[in-house]
């Protein structure tokens, strides 16, 4: 699962992962080159600059637990009203005996440590380059979006429950300023302003019928005494972030987008929330896709209420267009990701669903696996006007909780996604959770489905050139589960490679305890417009990489071609 996006801005266009890692690592000012060892050099610590222009903060912020007032823009103590305070008591009730945390996945002592402890807001600074030097060519912003909870959990917590940070890398000319945000959502501003939380989490809120019926009437409490508004948006921006129409947009499956602006000394701006001028009424995916010829970004949304599932598109100007609804998926799914060709949208509706016997029955989340479920593609028409034309095969086996490319070859589709083997385990114990990369082949003449495993290893949150969206490419970065969702390495999967078993063509690992969220494929730009066109991995591959043994994080920067530096043979 998924909670950040990488964009990196480069001279005005965003290059935007399609995937990402739900891993998020501590805010540090260490910035180094990687070097083509698999294994990293020790960085020593310099000293500070006495002439830099933005304050030079120590190479390591610790990542501790946060406190119980709000952090970043807001630390006052506020004295909640007569019915917050009756309502907290509730909550309290609640969280201490009705419905405690029961097992690691959902105990913030444990969701919330080491490579996931949250962090504070960080205004812009500007950052030492500690090793090696930034390439000349790679200038823009580099910003990640993850989980970073406002407050600590006073109950269950699940991963994918925090507000919306982002951390952005303003690199210019070798120089860097880090800044680190929330996304300024109205559930985030309503709670810094009350001083306390006030709407429950999604994942964790409503596990089991007494704990869900429970938090539900303190919500609807809380609602009628006027201390929150629904209809101006209940979720997160914590998941990604996409930029089309001139726009760049924090991205959460439970709320509209909310337009973001970076400044020019590298602080970030939540805009407000976006609905495109009424044309979107509900939430839509975290992950659109941008196909860079056309500037349009496809999108879809889900839901557990008929149509289950909604397809529809914004034009290079950013306007939306008239929804696709979906009726042919006849059950509610968890569809997270999809793919595009220029042809077709490539949907997979997997056996993780919405199943609230699970929850009345086994006091589990409502969301999870169903093992009697045969699982589906889907293709339909990617200008479609409505799903007359949508083919759906069935696919045993198949759970693609994220997409990494699609495209047309002949009569076929081919799609390339990691497969998780261990889809009932997605949920609430991400540590047993194995994927393997698969290239899949849809014949549309004859309907039948071939797979192929790329490698054997626990590999997800794979990305591309994003030149190559809906387009045939050769390269696949992804991350190393090690175990999921942390992080601790990139590897290079050579797609086109029809003979060899395992189709991984270099590798780098961060080191003992040093783990990152997923990587992220920036172009090379070309120096002058007579310069030949570049190859495909002609690019860096960027991360963030957090050292658990120092607490200190270093933002890394790997030369992706083997022309060059490289990546290390596997």
């Amino acid at each position: 699962m998924d909670a950040i996006s990488s964009p990196f801005l480069s001279g005005g266009n965003l290059l935007l992962s399609p995937s990402i890692s739900k891993s998020r690592t501590a805010v540090s000012t260490a910035i180094c080159s990687v070097l083509a060892e698999e294994t990293p050099r020790t960085v020593k610590k310099p000293a500070s600059r006495p002439d830099a222009d933005f304050p030079s903060p120590s190479l390591s912020q610790r990542a501790t637990p946060p406190p119980a007032v709000a952090k970043g823009s807001s630390t006052r103590r506020v004295e909640p009203s007569v019915p917050a305070s009756i309502f907290n008591a509730f909550d309290d009730l609640i969280n201490n005996f009705i419905n405690p945390p029961a097992n690691p996945s959902t105990d913030p002592r444990y969701v919330l440590a080491d490579n996931f402890a949250p962090v504070d807001e960080l205004p812009p600074t500007e950052c030492e380059v500690i090793q090696g030097s930034l390439p000349s060519s790679l200038n823009g912003a580099y910003i990640r979006n993850g989980p970073n909870p406002q407050y600590l959990p006073r109950g269950p917590y699940h991963l994918f429950d925090g507000d919306g940070m982002l951390h952005s890398l303003r690199i210019s000319n070798g120089r860097a300023v880090l800044c680190s945000r929330y996304v300024k959502t109205y559930k985030y501003t309503l709670e810094r302003d009350a001083g306390h939380p006030v709407i429950p989490n999604v994942f964790s809120g409503f596990n089991g019928l007494i704990a869900s019926a429970a938090r539900g009437a303190v919500t609807a409490g809380r609602m009628f005494t006027g201390q929150f508004n629904p209809t101006n948006g209940i979720g997160l921006a914590n998941t990604s972030l996409a930029f089309f129409g001139d726009r760049l947009y924090a991205l959460g499956e439970s709320d509209l987008p909310y337009p973001i602006r970076l400044t020019p000394n590298g602080d970030i701006e939540t805009l407000g929330r976006h609905d495109f001028d009424g044309k979107l009424s509900m939430s839509m995916t975290a992950h659109p896709k941008i196909d860079y010829d056309t500037g349009e970004a496809f999108a879809f949304r889900y839901g557990p209420l008929p149509p289950f599932l909604t397809f529809f598109r914004f034009d290079k100007n950013g306007a939306k267009q008239p929804d696709v609804r979906i009726f042919s998926m006849n059950r509610p799914s968890f569809l997270h990701d999809f793919a595009i060709t220029k042809k077709y949208a490539v949907f997979t509706e997997i056996q993780i669903g919405f199943n609230p016997m699970q929850m009345i029955v086994e006091g589990r989340s409502p969301v999870g696996a169903d093992p009697s479920k045969i699982s589906r593609i889907g293709l339909i028409p990617r200008y479609a006007n409505d799903e007359s034309k949508m083919k759906w095969f069935d696919v045993p086996g198949v759970n693609l909780v994220h997409a990494i490319n699609a495209w047309d070859e002949d009569d076929a589709v081919i799609l390339v996604a990691p497969n998780v083997l261990s889809v009932e385990h997605t949920m609430e114990r991400m540590d047993l959770v194995h994927a393997l990369v698969e290239k899949i082949r849809i014949d549309l003449k004859t309907g039948i489905i071939t797979r192929r495993p790329l490698s054997t290893r626990n590999l997800d949150f794979g990305v591309i050139n994003p030149l190559y969206v809906g387009k045939k490419n050769r390269f696949v970065y992804a991350g190393v589960g090690d175990p999921m969702p942390k992080i601790s390495g990139v590897v290079k999967l050579d797609v086109s490679q029809e003979e060899r078993r395992d189709c991984i063509v270099a590798t780098r690992l961060f080191g003992p305890n040093c783990y990152g969220g997923e990587p992220f494929f920036v172009p090379r730009e070309r120096e002058n417009s007579d310069e030949t066109a570049a190859e495909e991995d002609d690019g860096y591959v960027v991360s963030y990489v957090h050292d658990e043994n120092s607490g200190d994080s270093r933002f890394v920067v790997m030369d992706a071609s083997p022309r060059n530096s490289r990546l290390s043979p596997p």
